[in-house]
This record gives C-alpha cells, sequence and structure tokens, in this order.
C-alpha cells in the first residue's frame, strides 16, 4: 500500500472522487500545465525565504523516502539539535514532511508555511495532520504555528525580507482536530483501495477551496442544456431557485419569475430570440463623446515575494500598455510599450504611458483593472500623481456599459472582454495567436523572457507575441465602441 501525503488526504476532504482520480487517472489532471508549475515554483520560493529567517536550519535532502526518513531521525539525536527544514515522518503510512521543525525546550514547534495573505480552514486540517503523524512517532509537539504572507511588507531591497510573514499559533486550533485525523486517513485509504471510481456528481465541492483539475472530467457524463439558469449569474441565489424548481433550461422560465429585473430579462429575451440585444441608450452615450478617443490595456505581473524596492506581496506590477487612438475623421494609431529588461518597469511604464495619452478625450478600459493599477502608481511615484489623477478623470469603463445594455446568448452569462467580443467581431479570434492568447499567458511570457536563461533569439519571440496580444486588446475596445455607437438594435 503506497504512502498517503497531507495533500492528498485534503483532496480527499474536498472530493473522494479527486484523490481516486489523482491517483488512478493522473492523464485526467488538466491543470498539469505552465502555469500551474510557476505557481508552485512561486509557493516554493516563498518557503525557501521563510527558511532563511532561521539562521543554521539543515534542510533534509534525500532522493528516497526512507533516507529522509531515516536521515530526520539521524539529526534529531544530535546535540545541539538543528532546525530542521522539509523534516520527514511517517505513521501507519501517513506522510508528512514539515516546512520548518524548530527544536524548543521540552520539544518542538512546527511552522507550516503558506503563501496566501490569511489563514484558512484547511491550512488548519492541514497542519493538525502534520502535527498529528509528529506525535504518533514519539515527536514532543510543543505548539503548531502558521506563517503566512504579510500583504502590508514592503520590499526593502538587498534580500531583507524580515516582516514578508506573519508568524500565527493555532495550536488550539489544531489540537482540536488532531482525533478527526485517524477517521480522515481511514477514509482516504478506502478511496484509495476502491476498484472502480467513485460516482460523486458535480457540486460546489468542485471549485472550494480548489478548483479541481478533473472537472472536465467528471462533467461530461451530465448533458447540460444549452441556455443553463447560470447564465442569470446566481446574485440573490436566482439561478439555485430556478433549479430547485426544476428549471434546466432559461428559455423555459416563466417571464414572471423573473421580477422586474432588466439585467434577467435581456437575458432571457435573447437567448429566446438567439439574438443580441443592443439597448439604444448605450450608443446614445458613446456618441456624445468628444474626440480623439483613447483604447487603452495594461497587463501586470504579481509576485509572492516582492522582487522590486517598494513593492509588495501580491502586488500588481504594470510591464506592458496598450493604446489605439481614433480621430473624428476615423483615422486609427497605435503605439505601445513593453519593458522586458528585468528591472521595475513601472516608472518607464508611467514616463511612457503618460505622453502618448495627450491632455484630452475619453479613456476607455475595460474594467477597473486599469484605473486601480494607477492608482497604486500614483501612490508609489507622487511626482507623477497629478497627471495620472487627470488620466482617471478622463476614464470610461465599458464593462458596466456592457452589462447594462448588451447581451447575446453566446456569452452565457459572462461580460468579460473574451466573450463579448466573438458576439461583435468574430474576425479578432485571440486563439489565432501565437504564443499569447490570454493574461495568463502573457505573464507567463513576461516571466520567461526576464529570466536570465532566456536567449536573446527567444525573448524577441516572447516580445512579439505579448505584442500582439495585447494590441488585440485595445483594437477590440474599438470595435466594442463602434459596435455600440453604430448598430440598431437587435441587429
Amino acid at each position: 500500500m503506497q504512502h498517503l501525503s497531507k495533500s492528498r488526504i485534503i483532496e480527499h476532504r474536498q472530493c473522494a472522487r479527486r484523490l481516486w482520480l489523482r491517483v488512478h487517472r493522473p492523464d485526467l489532471d488538466t491543470q498539469a500545465s505552465t502555469s500551474a508549475q510557476s505557481r508552485m515554483q512561486a509557493g516554493t520560493h516563498a518557503g525557501e525565504i521563510a527558511c532563511s529567517l532561521f539562521p543554521g536550519g539543515r534542510m533534509i535532502e534525500a532522493e528516497k523516502l526512507s533516507d529522509a526518513i531515516a536521515l530526520t531521525a539521524d539529526l534529531l539525536n544530535r546535540k545541539p539539535k538543528p532546525t530542521l527544514f522539509e523534516a520527514t515522518f511517517s505513521h501507519r503510512k501517513v506522510l508528512v514532511r514539515v516546512d520548518i521543525l524548530q527544536p524548543v525546550r521540552g520539544g518542538y514547534d512546527i511552522v507550516e508555511v503558506k503563501s496566501s495573505t490569511d489563514i484558512k480552514g484547511y491550512h488548519l486540517e492541514d497542519a493538525a495532520i502534520q502535527a498529528w503523524v509528529c506525535q504518533q512517532t514519539g515527536l514532543p509537539i510543543k505548539r503548531t504555528q502558521l506563517a503566512h504572507i504579510n500583504s502590508t511588507f514592503v520590499y526593502p531591497g538587498k534580500q531583507q525580507y524580515d516582516g514578508l510573514f506573519t508568524f500565527t499559533d493555532i495550536t488550539k486550533d489544531t489540537d482540536a482536530l488532531l482525533k478527526q485525523v485517524p477517521h480522515w486517513t481511514k477514509a482516504a485509504f478506502a478511496t484509495l483501495n476502491e476498484k472502480s471510481e467513485p460516482i460523486i456528481e458535480p457540486g460546489k465541492h468542485c471549485k472550494k477551496p480548489f478548483e479541481c483539475p478533473y472537472m472536465e472530467h467528471c462533467t461530461h457524463e451530465y448533458k447540460a442544456a444549452k441556455y443553463p439558469p447560470e447564465d442569470l449569474g446566481n446574485k440573490g441565489n436566482i439561478a439555485s431557485r430556478l433549479q430547485e424548481q426544476g428549471y434546466t433550461d432559461l428559455r423555459k422560465v416563466p417571464k414572471a419569475l423573473l421580477g422586474n429585473n432588466e439585467k434577467y430579462l435581456r437575458i432571457w429575451r435573447a437567448c429566446r430570440s438567439g439574438k443580441a440585444e443592443l439597448d439604444p441608450a448605450a450608443g446614445e452615450h458613446l456618441r456624445s463623446l468628444a474626440y480623439p478617443r483613447y483604447f487603452l490595456d495594461f497587463e501586470t505581473i504579481q509576485f509572492i515575494v516582492p522582487t522590486w524596492k517598494g513593492t509588495s506581496p501580491y502586488q500588481q506590477i504594470p510591464f506592458q500598455w496598450s493604446c489605439h487612438k481614433a480621430g473624428k475623421n476615423g483615422t486609427v494609431s497605435h503605439t505601445e510599450f513593453l519593458d522586458i529588461s528585468g528591472k521595475d518597469p513601472s516608472k518607464p511604464f508611467l514616463e511612457t504611458l503618460i505622453p502618448a495619452l495627450g491632455k484630452r478625450g475619453p479613456i476607455f478600459v475595460y474594467s477597473h483593472f486599469e484605473r486601480n493599477r494607477l492608482k497604486a502608481l500614483a501612490i508609489r511615484f507622487p511626482k507623477y500623481a497629478t497627471d495620472i489623477e487627470s488620466i482617471l478623470e478622463r476614464m470610461v469603463d465599458l464593462l458596466p456599459l456592457s452589462r447594462a445594455h448588451y447581451y447575446h446568448p453566446a456569452m452565457h452569462g459572462s461580460w468579460s472582454l473574451k466573450a463579448v467580443l466573438p458576439t461583435i467581431a468574430p474576425e479578432l479570434d485571440y486563439s489565432a495567436l501565437e504564443g499569447v492568447q490570454d493574461g495568463g499567458e502573457a505573464q507567463q511570457a513576461y516571466l520567461e523572457a526576464i529570466h536570465r536563461q532566456t536567449t536573446g533569439e527567444r525573448k524577441t519571440e516572447l516580445q512579439q507575441a505579448m505584442l500582439a496580444y495585447c494590441k488585440l486588446d485595445t483594437e477590440a475596445l474599438v470595435k466594442l465602441v463602434e459596435y455600440f455607437s453604430n448598430m440598431l438594435p437587435n441587429n
């Protein structure tokens, strides 16, 4: 019988089917991607920084599990006792690797390192499993702590990371869970020993506490309606209520059940007609705006462990912008910026963006993302605060305008730009782009481009892909404004 890690026990706590698939059908995992690997690497880096805060510690490094367990036992018997990183223990085939095991008077403290900015329920379960295994092997555990990211930390530079983590004593919480751990492990082993895949219907557990990488596999057997109630969203539990009443197709829902909510009614009418519905008020508003018109989009990167002086964990740092400019005579021009030097791109980002946006004319964006990034830059660089404030005053957010006035049944309840664009300008196809087709891929391309081992040829390839993607985003905004301004409703 194979070992059961704490992460797999937590997976079983979320869904027994997920654990069974993880072990018996790993080929069905849809998250085994470059972005998933990058997230794991980022978490590993955070763990390394946490370990650096305990000078003189010893990392348990061994290729074989048995060797790691033996080396841990050997070091625990030495004097003076060192702090151990990745201390490895096994009890009844349950395996744990303790992030930081610190010797204290009369025993040891466990420090579990997490890359999130707060403590979550599954963190406590995770730590309880570790404490239980350690105690069952005879190790006296005095305290269990959770080290999580301090979001208020500002990196001072020079690899100084004191204050990056908040250390919280969770001993009372984990002690309360210790008696449940044997039941969790027994149930998980029972699932692994099943010869056939457990059949568990999809539900809320598919996304909490983690999005399951087997959702596609588990949902393919359930034939969804063309326009399910979920297309309405679930604000006020509207979709859940309709499903509880037996409605699986939005087109068959009586109009009276939607009340006077114009958004719901627009979605309902569009699904029944199979055509887009556009409120003329959107075009009336847009036609009233002056020229020149600017169409703006940013790409950003965030690090768990800050890389550049003056930045914080998970802070969105903009490294690229694209801007289309439309004149009253119909001319459209394009400017752009991308910094792949590996240095903090924030200041050159601002220094190129401010003059590119001129002094007058509306600046179209899609969502509050660009606005929030500029507000953060104004705080970091007070010198540009006045210019940034002028830009913010000119911004026109097309997302709430779209939500309030437009719907196409192919959007399936989403007003993301990638959901709206195919319904108004199908010729602008993100899937036709090479290398970068979404924001996540843009971030991965950026990280690869700034890596010191990336060749010049590869950097040029990545640069072209990132520029093409961001340019398409702002071209999409141009098309959206044109459509809303010129197309007649329901055409």
